[in-house]
């Protein structure tokens, strides 16, 4: 598996139009480039943290076309930002993923 975290740094007031852009956009990728999902966080102030997930680093760099809507949401994301910026690009080691959708049962 490979992840990718992302930062943006949004203007004061347009956070709602940079989560329904991620959010639409996120879906498109997922829907048409193979990606495994994205999360978004809020972190401190107007910064915004993004981990997507692929399935190998190859998935994720091929630029498989998107649908024109994409580019709508595109346009909005970088409207609604100061910054946006490629944090890191990770693979995943081999037993090195633990994360669950939910908690244990014992």
């Amino acid at each position: 598996m490979f992840c990718v975290i992302y930062r943006f740094v949004v203007h004061p007031g347009q956070e709602d139009a940079f989560v329904a852009a991620w959010a639409g956009l996120t879906d498109l990728i997922y829907t048409h480039r193979g990606s495994l999902g994205s999360r978004l966080h809020r972190a401190a102030g107007q910064s915004f943290i993004a981990y997507a997930q692929w399935p190998d680093r190859a998935t994720w760099a091929q630029k498989t076309a998107l649908p024109d809507e994409a580019e709508t949401h595109s346009q909005a994301m970088r409207d609604s930002c100061e910054t946006i910026e490629t944090l890191h690009t990770l693979e995943v080691l081999d037993g090195g993923d633990l994360l669950r959708d939910r908690p244990h049962t014992p």
